[in-house]
C-alpha cells in the first residue's frame, strides 16, 4: 500500500521517563478500522499483538477519551539504540474502512527519544510488563549477600562460558534457562553498551504475589549470569510491582504503592527516598494541589487521591441493571527516586489507568411549576453530557421529540452545576394529556405523567425514567343559585356549569333527576346557563317552616353534593311565605293542618266546626275558614292502607241547628255539612330524624293531603298484642351498615343516630307506629338519665 502524509492533529508523540509516547486522534478515525505495525529498519513491518506488546514493551490501549495510545520501553523490541542516549522507533498506522484491513492507508511515522540521565538500576510497571535495566560498569560487589545471591554462587559452575543466563528464585524453588528459551516463556532479556534489561509479564509462572504494606505486589525474583574464562559476572535483575492498591469512595478515588519495596532494597537502614512525582497522560504535575490532587507519602506509602470528576480524568455515563450512573476514568503515572548503599540511585515508574466502579447517580426531578400560569415545568437531571433526550412519553402516549414540539409541549436542554445538564420540559394544564381530577370544595388536581427514553454515552444504550408532578390549584367555582317565587311556586334558578361533572343535586338523600322531578311534579328547565326548578307549594319536599290561619311559610331546599363522595357542599334555598285559602298539610311527624275553606248559603258558623272527636274544635276562623291542628293519633283519627300508601283520615263536620218555633213545626237550617280529611303516606318511606338535634336540611318528604265532602267512613280498631319487633342502628344515612348488637355506640350529642325499626309479624293487618323511642344506659326501661329519640311518634 501507498505511503501518505500525515493528516494534521492526528498524532501526538512525546518522550517521558524514558518511554515513547504516541496517541492518535480518535475523532479522524472515526467509523475506520486501524492497526500499528512496528516498523523494523532490517525485518521490515512487523504487526503489534498482544503476547508481542508485553514482551517487546509496547502498550497499546486508549485514554479516558477514548483516543488510541501506544507506548514502547526505549529499551523495547526493534528501538534503534545509539549510545544509549539516542533512541527511535518507527511505527506504520495502516487505516482502511474495512475489518480486513484492505485498500489501507499507511503512515509512517517514526519518534525519537534521548535519554542520557540513567539511574543505576531503573524499573518500570506498564499495564502489561514490568521492565528492570541494571547498569553493568558498576565494579563493587555488595559484601551483603541476599539469600538469592548465595543461593545462585554454586549454580555458576555450570554456566556456560560467554552466555547470558538466568536463574529464578520463586517459593516454588530454583530455575536455571538460557535466554533463548526465556523468550518462549514471554520473557525478554538483553544488554545494551552499559545495560542489561529483563522484561516480564505480569502473572508468570516464575512469579508470585507478596504483600507490602497492604498492596500486592507482582515479583519475578532473578539473577541473571555472564561467565566468561576470567569474569563471573551477577547482577540481581529482581524485579516487583504492584498489581493493586486502588481503592474507592463516594467521591474520591485513591492509589496507593509501598515506599519501601523489600526485595528491591536489601539494607531498608540505608533506604534515602530523593524525589517523588505524579503525572496525568504523559504530563507531570508540578503542583497537584491547583488541581485538587493530593499527593502524599510517608516511611510505608505513597498515595495519590483525586476528587471524582477532577480535571484530568473523564466522567463517563452508563447503564447498570436499567440504572443511570457514572463511571470515572484517569491515567496516571508514578515516578519514585530513592537511593540506599547497594544501588546507589533506584529510579521506580508506575502507570496506572484507574477506572471507578459503576457509581448510581438516580436522576431527580425538580418540580417548578407555576401554577398562576397554569403551566407545567419539570426539570430533569443531572446528566452528563454524552447523555441525550431521544423520546418522550406523556400520560402514557409516546411522542418523538418534534411531536412533542409540535403537539404544544417545549422541551429544552438547561446547564446544571458541576458542568452537568438537564432537560426542561413545559406541558399546560390544560393540555388533553394531563389528567384532571376534581379534589376538595373547588380544586383541580393537575397530574403530568412522564416517560423520559435517554441515549446513554457512546454505546447509545437506551434508558427510562418516569415521573409524576401534581398540582392543585382552586380553579372552579362553585355555583350560587337564586331563588324566587309568584303566587303558587318556588323557583330555584341553577348555574348547570360543573353539574353531573362534578356535582350533583339532591333532594334529602335522593339525587334529583328528570324522574323523581316528574314524579314528585316539579317543572325543570335547562337553558344555555342555568336549570331552573319550578316547585309547586303543596309539592313533595317543600319543608313547612311557619303554617297559620291563611298564611304559610314555606322552603325548598335542594343539596348540592360531589359526584363521587356525596358531600355536600352547598345547600340552594329558596323561601317564601304564601296567602292560601285553603290548605291541608300532612307533616312527616304526623301533625296535620288544615285550612279548611266552607261556603254554604246561608253561611255556616265556623267555630261550631269540629273534627270526628268532638272536643277538636278549629284554632281559628273566620266567616268562611276554619283552622285545624292535629296529630293522627288524635281527634278520631282513622288509618287504612292501600297499596304502599298509608292513609289517615278525619272529617270537618257542622250538625245542623234546630231553631225553637213559635208552632209544632220545626224550623232547621241545611243538612249537616262534612268535609272529609285524607293524608297520604307512603309505607315503605325511610324517615331520617335527626336524634338530639334539629337539623331542617334533614328534613324528610312530606305526606300529601286531600279534602273530600263525603259522609263518614268506619273505622276499624285494633287489639294491642305483643309483636316481633326488631331494631338496628346504621352506621350511616345509606342503612346499608349496622352496629353489631350489644355493641356500645360512641356519639356526640349532634350527632344523628340512624335507626331502623321493623315488624317482623306475617299478618298482613299488622301495622307498625314508632311511638316514643329514647336512650339509657342500661336495660332497665325506666333508667335515668335517658335521651329521647322520638316523642310521640
Amino acid at each position: 500500500s501507498a505511503l501518505y502524509v500525515l493528516p494534521p492533529g492526528f498524532v501526538e508523540s512525546s518522550c517521558h521517563s524514558r518511554i515513547f509516547w504516541m496517541k492518535l486522534n480518535k475523532l479522524l478515525l472515526q467509523g475506520k478500522f486501524f492497526q500499528l505495525e512496528i516498523n523494523d529498519p532490517y525485518a521490515g513491518p512487523i504487526l503489534l499483538d498482544e503476547k508481542l506488546a508485553s514482551r517487546c514493551g509496547y502498550v497499546l490501549s486508549e485514554d479516558v477519551w477514548g483516543n488510541p495510545v501506544f507506548r514502547a520501553s526505549v529499551l523495547g523490541c526493534h528501538v534503534a539504540n545509539e549510545a544509549d542516549e539516542l533512541f527511535s522507533l518507527t511505527v506504520n498506522i495502516k487505516i482502511s474502512s474495512f475489518s480486513s484491513m484492505r485498500a489501507a492507508v499507511t503512515y509512517t511515522y517514526p519518534m525519537y527519544c534521548s535519554y542520557s540521565s540513567w539511574a543505576s538500576r531503573e524499573i518500570v510497571c506498564e499495564e502489561n510488563y514490568m521492565e528492570v535495566s541494571v547498569k553493568t560498569d558498576v565494579p563493587a560487589v555488595s559484601n551483603d549477600y541476599t539469600v538469592a545471591w548465595m543461593s545462585a554462587l554454586p549454580e555458576t559452575q555450570n554456566v556456560a562460558y560467554q552466555l547470558w543466563q538466568l536463574m529464578f528464585v520463586s517459593p516454588s524453588g530454583r530455575k536455571r534457562i538460557m535466554v533463548s528459551d526465556a523468550a518462549k516463556l514471554g520473557y525478554s532479556f538483553n544488554n545494551t553498551l552499559s545495560r542489561v534489561y529483563l522484561r516480564a509479564p505480569y502473572h508468570s509462572n516464575e512469579s508470585h504475589i507478596s504483600v507490602v504494606s497492604g498492596v500486592n505486589m507482582n515479583m519475578v525474583t532473578s539473577t541473571s549470569m555472564y561467565r566468561q574464562r576470567w569474569l563471573l559476572l551477577l547482577i540481581d535483575t529482581t524485579v516487583s510491582c504492584p498489581v493493586d492498591g486502588i481503592s474507592f469512595t463516594d467521591t474520591t478515588l485513591t492509589w496507593t504503592v509501598p515506599s519501601v519495596i523489600p526485595t528491591l532494597v536489601v539494607q531498608e537502614s540505608t533506604f534515602l527516598s530523593k524525589n517523588i512525582l505524579m503525572g496525568v497522560d504523559d504530563q507531570v504535575i508540578v503542583h497537584p494541589e491547583e488541581k485538587n490532587y493530593l499527593l502524599e507519602h510517608n516511611e510505608t506509602h505513597i498515595r495519590i487521591t483525586i476528587p471524582i470528576g477532577a480535571e484530568g480524568g473523564k466522567l463517563k455515563s452508563s447503564i447498570s441493571g436499567g440504572v443511570y450512573g457514572v463511571i470515572y476514568s484517569i491515567d496516571l503515572f508514578l515516578e519514585h527516586t530513592w537511593t540506599d548503599a547497594d544501588w546507589q540511585t533506584t529510579k521506580y515508574t508506575v502507570i496506572k489507568s484507574i477506572t471507578t466502579p459503576f457509581m448510581p447517580q438516580i436522576p431527580t426531578v425538580i418540580n417548578n411549576t407555576l401554577p398562576e400560569e397554569r403551566l407545567f415545568n419539570v426539570a430533569f437531571g443531572h446528566f452528563l453530557s454524552d447523555v441525550s433526550l431521544v423520546a418522550i412519553a406523556i400520560g402514557n402516549v409516546p411522542f418523538t421529540l418534534r411531536e412533542a414540539q409540535h403537539q404544544g409541549f417545549k422541551i429544552y436542554e438547561t446547564p446544571f452545576s458541576n458542568r452537568t445538564k438537564g432537560f426542561i420540559l413545559e406541558v399546560s394544564f390544560d393540555d388533553p394529556y394531563v389528567l384532571k381530577e376534581y379534589v376538595n370544595r373547588n380544586e383541580t388536581k393537575y397530574t403530568l405523567l412522564v416517560n423520559y427514553t435517554m441515549s446513554v454515552g457512546p454505546e447509545v444504550t437506551l434508558y427510562y425514567h418516569s415521573a409524576e408532578v401534581e398540582c392543585v390549584i382552586a380553579d372552579i367555582e362553585l355555583p350560587e343559585a337564586v331563588g324566587y317565587c309568584d303566587e303558587e311556586n318556588l323557583y330555584l334558578a341553577i348555574p348547570t356549569f360543573g353539574l353531573h361533572q362534578y356535582w350533583n343535586l339532591y333532594l334529602h338523600n335522593k339525587l334529583l333527576n328528570r324522574h323523581i322531578a316528574l314524579t314528585n311534579g316539579y317543572l325543570a328547565v335547562t337553558n344555555s346557563t342555568h336549570l331552573i326548578l319550578q316547585i309547586p307549594l303543596f309539592a313533595v319536599g317543600i319543608i313547612y317552616e311557619e303554617v297559620s290561619f291563611q298564611k304559610i311559610k314555606a322552603r325548598f331546599d335542594v343539596a348540592l353534593r360531589k359526584l363521587r363522595t356525596m358531600e355536600t357542599l352547598q345547600m340552594f334555598s329558596v323561601s317564601c311565605s304564601f296567602n292560601s285559602s285553603a290548605f291541608i298539610i300532612c307533616h312527616p311527624d304526623g301533625t296535620i293542618m288544615i285550612s279548611a275553606q266552607m261556603k254554604t248559603v246561608p253561611a255556616i258558623d265556623m267555630s261550631k266546626t269540629k273534627l270526628r272527636d268532638s272536643s277538636c274544635k278549629p284554632r281559628e276562623y273566620n266567616e268562611g275558614h276554619a283552622f285545624f291542628k292535629f296529630h293522627v293519633t288524635t281527634c278520631g283519627t282513622s288509618v287504612r292502607f292501600e297499596g304502599d300508601h298509608i292513609i289517615y283520615e278525619n272529617e270537618i263536620s257542622y250538625e245542623k241547628e234546630t231553631l225553637p218555633g213559635q208552632s209544632i213545626p220545626t224550623i232547621t237550617r241545611d243538612p249537616d255539612y262534612r268535609l272529609t280529611v285524607l293524608c297520604y303516606y307512603r309505607a315503605k318511606e325511610t324517615l331520617v330524624l335527626g336524634a338530639f338535634a334539629s337539623d331542617p336540611s334533614t328534613s324528610p318528604p312530606f305526606g300529601s293531603g286531600t279534602m273530600v265532602p263525603r259522609s263518614n267512613i268506619a273505622v276499624y280498631r285494633r287489639i294491642r298484642q305483643a309483636l316481633n319487633v326488631v331494631s338496628r342502628v346504621s352506621k350511616d344515612e345509606s342503612f346499608v351498615e349496622f352496629y353489631e348488637p350489644n355493641m356500645a355506640i360512641l356519639k356526640r350529642p349532634v350527632e344523628p343516630v340512624f335507626l331502623e325499626v321493623e315488624l317482623k309479624d306475617e299478618s298482613p293487618s299488622t301495622e307498625l307506629y314508632l311511638e316514643n323511642c329514647w336512650v339509657t344506659r342500661s336495660l332497665d326501661f325506666n333508667s335515668t338519665p335517658r335521651w329521647n329519640i322520638t316523642v310521640d311518634g
